[in-house]
Parts: C-alpha cells; sequence; structure tokens
C-alpha cells in the first residue's frame, strides 16, 4: 500500500514538472526553468508563483 501511495506521488510530481516545463514560455519567468520547475511544490505558497504556474498548466 505505502509503495502504491509512493508512486502515486511520483507520478504527480513528474507530471507537474512535465507541464510547467512545457507550458515555461507562458510565464513572467525568463530564467530558472529546472529549479521553478523542480521545486514546484514549494513554491506554490507564493500567489504569484501560483499564477504562472497556472498559466503554464493551462495557458492562461
Amino acid at each position: 500500500m505505502n509503495t502504491l501511495i509512493l508512486l502515486g506521488f511520483i507520478v504527480v510530481y513528474g507530471a507537474g514538472v512535465w507541464k510547467f516545463w512545457s507550458g515555461f514560455h507562458r510565464t513572467n519567468f525568463s530564467q530558472g526553468k529546472i529549479y521553478l520547475g523542480l521545486l514546484w511544490p514549494v513554491f506554490l505558497i507564493s500567489s504569484s508563483y501560483r499564477k504562472n504556474f497556472t498559466k503554464a498548466l493551462k495557458g492562461q
């Protein structure tokens, strides 16, 4: 059961990184694609990062 939960977290984390990197050009960020992408769960605390993350994911 724990393995399944861990696998689920890894899949969700990886999907978030992939979607952010794919839509990075839609954000206001010019640098730090790897840094911002890998630490996306931590940065979601910031409202400005959340807005840019949403732009990257949904194209808004």
